[in-house]
């Protein structure tokens, strides 16, 4: 995948002026339909809700079927949208030159535990501690590993209960790149994807999606688990303890817009032009370690110029900093605005459907 940077061109200045063509050209009712990714689709009800308010033609189903299912969905042409937190993989971008992945805002994931005993005290994790849990290397809270990170902290000893999606997820694909690029033996032995070959640990327990994992966290006393961050008000009301991840620096860091920006800031430079590109486990000290872009999953070739006109103009208008981009809609799910330059590259991407 190549990681060379093109020229930047401006789309800034005619970005609504292209955005209202693609409106104009619609003039009868449409429906078409989204599926995917979980962690973003507390978004993308929001982003409908108020885009109908500017186009009451355009209906847009939604459907959140997990990141895998959105690429797959897309690619087979069975919805207009898929939405992924995970970018396809070469094989599948080869194998459909015609699709493309648009990031469309930047997103985080936490780790998340349901420990009685801490009663919010902060939790410190690192990818090799998570990556021999999910192993069953570690099968304790109490373990030697965890109490190391935690010193002064009263941990239980209590057997974990690791927790993972049993849906392709690109939840799944962000988690499993923190393990693999944090932990040698996790990538020597199982590598990262939105499904993968788990290895067989006595008491894990699985979910679909992050309504799923939320809910089976929360009534698992001593579990463990990861989530988007859009869920964090959720897993808050249920009493889970976000932990502090440790970045490449070896800081322990939670999520915020600080640390997210700090991360983006380092990796999106690297953004090839069909912006698959991975922004898992950034340098830098005050980079949090696992943040993505949330992609829409789209074919450039459309049926028809009013199904094209109407894709367009929605995420021409979701990447815009007065749309959709907007700190009303992306500050209530914990998300960052794409870049400038990002946002222009998306806006490339976006011109190619017709």
């Amino acid at each position: 995948m190549s990681r060379r940077l093109t020229p930047r061109v401006c789309w800034v200045s005619c970005i609504f002026a292209l955005s209202a063509a693609f409106a104009a050209a619609q003039s009868a009712p449409l429906t078409i339909s989204e599926s995917g990714s979980t962690l973003i689709y507390p978004l993308f009800q929001k982003w409908v809700a108020a885009y109908a308010k500017i186009d009451p033609d355009l209906h847009i189903a939604l459907a959140a079927t997990g990141s895998g299912a959105g690429i797959s969905q897309a690619i087979a042409g069975h919805v207009q949208i898929g939405t992924s937190d995970a970018y396809m993989s070469d094989n599948q971008a080869m194998a459909n030159p015609e699709i493309l992945n648009v990031p469309l805002a930047i997103s985080a994931q936490t780790v998340d535990a349901n420990i009685p005993e801490l009663h919010g005290a902060a939790l410190k994790l690192s990818g090799p501690v998570l990556a021999s849990i999910y192993e069953g290397k570690i099968r304790a809270w109490d373990a030697a590993p965890i109490a190391e990170l935690n010193r002064g902290v009263s941990l239980p000893h209590r057997a974990i209960v690791p927790v993972r999606r049993a849906d392709s997820s690109g939840d799944t694909f962000i988690f499993t790149q923190f393990l693999t690029f944090s932990a040698p033996a996790w990538e020597d032995s199982i590598g990262y994807g939105a499904t993968v070959d788990w290895p067989r640990v006595q008491g894990v327990l699985t979910a679909t999606g992050n309504e799923g994992m939320v809910q089976t966290i929360a009534r698992t006393p001593y579990a463990v688990g990861y989530l988007g961050v859009s869920f964090e008000a959720k897993a808050s009301q249920a009493g889970l303890i976000v932990a502090m991840l440790e970045n490449q620096d070896g800081k322990f860091l939670l999520p915020n817009p600080a640390t997210v920006t700090a991360a983006a800031a380092v990796l999106t430079p690297r953004t090839p032009p069909d912006e698959r590109l991975t922004l898992v486990f950034a340098p830098d000290a005050n980079s949090y370690p696992l943040i993505n872009y949330e992609y829409a999953v789209v074919s450039a070739k459309q049926p028809n110029p009013q199904v094209a006109n109407a894709i367009g103009s929605f995420l021409l208008w979701c990447v815009s900093p007065q749309g959709g981009s907007a700190p009303s809609f992306l500050d209530s799910v914990h998300f960052i605005a794409l870049p400038t330059s990002i946002r222009a590259r998306s806006e490339i991407q976006i011109a190619k459907i017709q």
